[in-house]
């Protein structure tokens, strides 16, 4: 096991799952190839999570900007996802993970919004392991949501303009109850955030890895835990160690 288990272990890990078609693409291969070897990542960092009793994993699986892409990847993906929770649900719930599901749902098809609706509730009592699976999700959208049930609040009567505050605006985004990320992981060598987790990802430690998400294995994982582990996170405070100062 890594040496990450004797240090600071972050409660939340939060990943960017980037470069299943250029890995396809480098090796010849269809697009969708690379999205289907991208599930098996899935499957092998839940389980390197739950090893490593993470309490949170969010995995940002389809945004809302993905609905760009050719209609026949966007198929593809859904059937993967479809897929995944047919195959791996009954595994997940036999091993005490809880599934929740983040991102806007109203223009999903009935098929998908059951699919996921199905995962919830099978999986709500189960406390090892919270998997958060961020589909159809974009940060943008996420907050602009929040406003307007705010300011719907507002319009009845129910809420003054001078109740509103972070914490307000927190509860009503779709990872209320969710611990902020510690760690945001990105693969395949890009370093932004593309909508993702903005408002919960403040002070998030931020780590970028050069390795396609069908490529990322349990030992980068821990790898990532290591490094997560040896910084000085000071959430805009001053360090718990002192730095010392030559005479």
């Amino acid at each position: 096991m890594s040496t990450s288990e004797s240090r600071a272990a972050p409660q939340h890990v939060a990943i960017i799952m980037d470069g299943n078609g250029r890995w396809a693409n480098a090796r010849g291969l269809p697009r969708a190839v690379g999205h289907r070897k991208g599930v098996e990542a899935v499957r092998e960092v839940v389980q390197a999570a739950a090893d490593a009793e993470i309490k949170y994993l969010t995995l940002f699986a389809f945004s809302s900007e993905n609905w760009r892409r050719p209609q026949a990847e966007v198929n593809d993906l859904f059937g993967l996802l479809k897929t995944f929770v047919q195959r791996d649900l009954a595994e997940l719930h036999r091993k005490g993970v809880r599934i929740r599901v983040i991102g806007d749902r109203v223009h999903l098809r009935d098929d998908i919004r059951m699919l996921l609706l199905e995962a919830e509730e099978t999986t709500r009592a189960n406390g090892a392991l919270t998997l958060i699976i961020a589909f159809n999700y974009g940060s943008r959208d996420e907050i602009a949501r929040a406003c307007a049930a705010i300011a719907a609040d507002v319009q009845t009567g129910r809420l003054q303009p001078s109740d509103i505050d972070a914490q307000m605006i927190n509860d009503r985004l779709d990872t209320a109850g969710i611990p902020d990320p510690d760690l945001v992981i990105r693969t395949s060598g890009e370093e932004r955030l593309s909508n993702f987790l903005l408002w919960q990802a403040a002070y998030a430690e931020l780590m970028f890895v050069p390795e396609y998400w069908p490529d990322f294995t349990r030992e980068i994982f821990f790898s990532a835990l290591d490094r997560y582990a040896a910084r000085d996170r000071r959430f805009g405070g001053l360090s718990a160690t002192p730095v010392a100062v030559s005479s």
